[in-house]
């Protein structure tokens, strides 16, 4: 099957989106289809199945930076792009975002399927402009959302058609025992953050609970790999203690396997806005026990007590206080490592591609 799928979001930036369309890519060329990937971006792109078709521009919303692309040579682009390449279905990922991805779907003259990964609460703009979506949105065959909790905040703006979950896939095969750990970490105990540092992410809250940890653990350093506005919460922090976090900025994705598995713990406490956690399901395949905060799309991947710790969101007190357990509790921390990796193998690619080429076959069956 010939598969075009498209990416709204500059594929040179770092994202889930961006990990999952390429993740995606890869599995469908291993398993026999040709594939064409259409996404915005500042640079040529390497991989040759992935054409760049415009520059992105940098917009703010909801406390992150979309990178997106929609101006006329760009969706002249798409058009020429879909073309010479004729899919027999255009895979359209976030195609209600200003960008590439609606292009493509109103370029489209194969079947479209479009997945949905955003959970973005109420958003009042979606509600306003939900008619004009619309239009957007009957052009699409089937819809996917990679969580209950997108499926929910996409039917809060546009009600009227059902949409299937299937979720994320994640790439478990660089996270399996024996990498190699990351070179040039202090000595003793990490606590990993892997994410981006915007508001949303709740890296204050994390360095506010290392702070608690600090005291009582003195071989424990803070390892944050990612980038953003609120890379400044650590100058909070009394210089002995603030010596102890290790900032990498932004990491090559490639190279977070190696990250995990020099840590003792991971921690992620997100304050909303999460329709999934690919990096849960990263850590949990490294068989780092995982602390993060009990909200929406992270409850559909972390089982509280089972394969994670889930905690209040917004308090650094109660998060201190699970990552404590894991860092006192070996027998908790074997346990929750074990459960993870089995938890994490059901979100590999193998579970997942097959679901998503199913609705492949449904709509160009039914073209």
């Amino acid at each position: 099957m010939r598969v075009a799928l498209v990416c709204p979001y500059a594929w040179d930036a770092p994202g889930g989106v961006q990990i999952h369309v390429a993740q995606l890519a890869r599995r469908l060329l291993d398993r026999g289809h040709e594939v064409l990937v259409l996404a915005p971006g500042s640079n040529s792109a390497v991989d040759p199945w992935v054409r760049v078709v415009g520059a992105p521009v940098r917009v703010p919303y909801r406390g992150t930076v979309a990178p997106i692309c929609f101006t006329p040579a760009s969706a002249r682009r798409v058009r020429t792009a879909l073309g010479a390449f004729a899919p027999d279905v255009v895979h359209a990922h976030e195609p209600l975002t200003p960008s590439t991805s609606m292009q493509a779907v109103r370029a489209a003259t194969a079947p479209v399927v479009a997945t949905f990964h955003a959970n973005l609460g109420r958003s009042r703009l979606m509600e306003v402009a939900a008619p004009v979506l619309r239009g957007v949105y009957r052009r699409i065959d089937a819809a996917i959302a990679v969580s209950d909790a997108a499926a929910s905040f996409l039917a809060r703006a546009i009600p009227e058609r059902a949409v299937r979950v299937v979720p994320n896939g994640v790439d478990t095969r660089p996270f399996a025992a024996g990498v190699r750990p990351a070179e040039g970490l202090p000595d003793g105990r990490i606590l990993l953050w892997v994410n981006r540092l915007d508001p949303q992410k709740g890296f204050p809250i994390a360095v506010a609970a290392f702070e608690r940890l600090a005291a009582r653990f003195p071989d424990l350093s803070f390892v944050v790999a990612g980038d953003g506005k609120d890379r400044d919460a650590v100058h909070a922090l009394a210089e002995p203690i603030r010596r102890r976090v290790l900032l990498l900025g932004r990491v090559p994705h490639a190279e977070v396997p190696a990250y995990l598995a020099s840590a003792d713990a991971f921690v992620s406490p997100a304050t909303g806005q999460e329709s999934f956690g690919i990096v849960l399901v990263e850590a949990m395949a490294a068989g780092v026990p995982v602390v993060a905060t009990d909200i929406a799309g992270y409850r559909e991947v972390v089982r509280d007590g089972i394969d994670g710790l889930l905690v209040r969101s917004g308090d650094p007190e109660v998060l201190a206080e699970a990552l404590g357990r894991v860092l006192e509790e070996p027998d908790l921390a074997s346990r929750l490592s074990a459960a993870g990796r089995e938890r994490a193998s059901g979100f590999d690619w193998d579970q997942v591609a097959p679901r998503i080429e199913a609705v492949y076959r449904e709509v160009t069956q039914g073209a």
